[in-house]
């Protein structure tokens, strides 16, 4: 039974670029070259790559660049295959769908100073960003890119390091910066992110607890250990649209139920970062145990890879 089919584009390989050291950079583009589904600036994709994986890449490209999805892959040998595939395996002119866009930043009038805070490979989002912020000048900004040598997409961050707006810390050279420096003051015309390693995401929301949430933004490579509940009831799920009812066992993920109930499901990162299986509730009390919806998106929304329930029956619009 598909109550929630996956909705996928069709996309061409059209590029493929070389950007550093064990780093490509793809471009997608539609078929016959037309407009493709518009996108937040540092908004990200799933592909749906040839051999069965799904994978989520940050988007490069800024939204005003409405031809192409570009999307920079670093190759992990130790990763969990997306990366061996693209680099290896997929060629110009391969055809790989890919998902509607998500996430991103959403342009606010109230922001006056945007503050980025890179690690790596993890600046691609923030390069979308940053294309945004200087076509519009909406904003001023300044981007943090820690590496320990070499900066990745050079070619594409050269002019912007010129300006000033990025800032490299080379780690090597003069160890790792202080990141409460880095974001300095928080303020309600200041937003902050970060997208790198986990040590680093991990001090950058310890350095930023006490900012209002709506103006910390972070981006994970890789989804947190699943928290296991010694006390998790099971429960039932009613799905509104159809009036199938799905009973999740105790200890169980509410993805798995749905999936034995023949639900289907997008999923990705199975861990709460990617917002691929974002469901809206009804009714009931969720745990959210994500790391991408806002306050204000938990009062609608949930993950099913990671969301428990502190109640008997949680309704969602399916």
């Amino acid at each position: 039974m598909k109550v929630r089919p996956i909705t996928t584009v069709k996309t061409v390989v059209a590029d493929i670029e070389e950007a550093g050291r064990g780093i490509k950079l793809f471009t997608l583009v539609d078929p016959d070259r037309w407009e493709l589904p518009p996108f937040k600036p540092g908004a990200h994709i799933d592909l749906h790559l040839p051999n069965g994986l799904v994978r989520t890449y940050s988007l490069c490209n800024e939204p005003a660049d409405n031809t192409r999805y570009v999307i920079a892959v670093k190759r992990e040998a130790e990763g969990r295959g997306g990366s061996r595939v693209l680099h290896d395996e997929v060629r110009p002119g391969d055809v790989i769908g890919v998902s509607l866009p998500r996430g991103g930043m959403t342009p606010d009038a109230r922001i006056a100073r945007y503050v980025f805070v890179a690690g790596g490979i993890g600046v691609t989002p923030f390069l979308s960003m940053a294309r945004h912020l200087e076509r519009t000048e909406q904003a001023g900004f300044t981007l943090h890119l820690i590496v320990r040598e070499e900066v990745p997409l050079a070619a594409h961050l050269g002019a912007l390091i010129e300006e000033g707006r990025v800032v490299v810390h080379r780690t090597s050279r003069t160890g790792r910066p202080d990141l409460a420096a880095l974001v300095g003051e928080g303020g309600s015309d200041t937003l902050v992110a970060c997208c790198g390693p986990e040590g680093m995401t991990d001090d950058f929301e310890r350095q930023t607890a006490a900012w209002p949430a709506a103006n910390v933004h972070v981006e994970r490579f890789v989804a947190p250990p699943p928290v296991i509940d010694p006390d998790a009831k099971p429960f039932t799920l009613l799905l509104a649209r159809s009036g199938m009812e799905i009973e999740v066992r105790a200890g169980q993920t509410m993805l798995a139920a749905l999936q034995e109930g023949g639900v289907d499901v997008a999923t990705s990162c199975c861990g709460g970062i990617c917002g691929a299986c974002k469901v809206g509730w009804i009714e009931g009390k969720p745990v959210h145990r994500d790391r991408i919806l806002s306050p204000y998106e938990r009062e609608r929304y949930l993950m099913v890879c990671v969301v428990g329930s502190d109640a008997d029956r949680l309704v969602l619009d399916l």
